[in-house]
């Protein structure tokens, strides 16, 4: 366990993907205070965890006792994300997070992508 301390305040955090995604609990939300999570890693282990890390972002975040609003960037789509979002949008809207989905794309060079725009 790690020692207690105050929280760590941030505009942007990456979601560890893989097994590392084992390691985001209600405490790594509790104490990693970002505007915006990014979930990316689109294999089938983090599919195997993803529910509970987004459980954890909802009861971590009831935590925070403000009104910071949060922006949470899937960067692949998900039948989990999609459940998680429907069965949860009240709570998410009670504690002011926000599930961003982009259809837009981004062409360069051979390449074409969705991307999604966030400014600070």
């Amino acid at each position: 366990a790690a020692p207690q301390g105050p929280p760590i305040y941030v505009d942007l955090a990456y979601l560890p993907g893989s097994w590392s995604a084992q390691t985001v609990d209600e405490e790594f939300f509790r104490r990693v205070r970002a505007l915006c999570y990014v979930v990316s890693g689109d294999d089938h282990l983090k599919e195997g965890v993803l529910r509970s890390l987004l459980d954890a972002l909802l009861v971590g975040k009831h935590q925070w006792g403000t009104d910071t609003q949060v922006t949470l960037i899937p960067t692949f789509d998900s039948l989990v994300m999609h459940e998680w979002y429907q069965e949860t949008h009240e709570r998410q809207q009670e504690l002011g997070i926000t599930v961003l989905g982009s259809n837009s794309t981004v062409a360069m060079q051979d390449e074409t992508f969705p991307a999604c725009k966030v400014e600070f």
